[in-house]
């Protein structure tokens, strides 16, 4: 599905070059679990900005699904990212004054699908994560770990193959994080979705399969984990204080 060759990105500040990544290379086959981890300056941002096609390339070559990614006209690009990449950051990134149904609801709207249409499927997203009884709060009358539930339903309302997380639990607790992960666990093992996370948390990269280690713009190391964290598994130590709401796979 992804596929880096050599991928360098540099800046220009006046007279400066700063080189950010430095001749990246790997592959990520369909329906893996990855973490993208570095320090802060590592440069994992950068490279995720790329895979997300939110930003260029200095030089190599970038493919996904087989095509050549530098192919791509303004258009194909925003069809990628509305249609075949979900994103969840780490400031969630929903709008203050809009209900968690409208906030799922948008790339919809930007895809072109009908009102109708739009609902039944945001109302789908909201469900799978968890927050069905929560379609008309705004962001100011939920919780962090649900604002981050309802970035999830928006990554997920368009169906898309891959899902990019930014630190996606850097700004919740311990609970909350592990409800997130649980959530992103679910999304890959049942639909199959690819997952990359990009973090500098050494327990969010325990709960993915594979671990690409970035230093100083370089890719350091390409590792497996055998034994994954079950997120499902931890959860079971607070459901006796809190019970967790249903969850059920969105349709596709």
């Amino acid at each position: 599905m992804i596929e880096l060759h050599d991928i360098t990105k540099n800046y220009q500040t006046g007279d400066m070059t700063l080189q950010v990544l430095k001749g990246i290379s790997f592959r990520v086959e369909d329906g893996e679990l990855c973490a993208i981890m570095g320090p802060s300056g590592s440069g994992k941002s950068t490279l995720m900005n790329i895979i997300g096609c939110l930003d260029t390339l200095t030089s190599g070559s970038y493919f996904l699904d087989g095509e050549s990614v530098a192919s791509f006209d303004e258009t194909a690009l925003a069809r990628v990212r509305n249609r075949k990449v979900g994103f969840v950051f780490q400031s969630f990134n929903l709008l203050a004054r809009t209900t968690a149904l409208d906030n799922v609801a948008l790339p919809l709207l930007y895809a072109g699908v009908s009102g109708a249409e739009r609902r039944e499927r945001a109302i789908a997203a909201l469900t799978a994560v968890g927050l069905a009884d929560r379609l008309d709060h705004k962001p100011n009358q939920l919780s962090g770990g649900q604002q981050q539930r309802v970035a999830i339903a928006r990554a997920i309302v368009t169906t898309p193959s891959l899902i990019l997380a930014d630190e996606p639990t850097g700004n919740l607790d311990s609970r909350s994080s592990v409800e997130v992960m649980e959530i992103f666990q679910q999304l890959n093992a049942q639909l199959g979705i690819t997952i990359l996370f990009v973090t500098h948390e050494p327990d969010i990269m325990a709960y993915t399969r594979r671990v690409l280690r970035i230093r100083d713009g370089y890719l350091g190391a390409d590792e497996l984990n055998l034994t994954p964290r079950s997120a499902t598994a931890e959860l079971a130590a607070f459901t006796d204080v809190i019970p967790l709401p249903p969850r059920v796979p969105v349709p596709a």
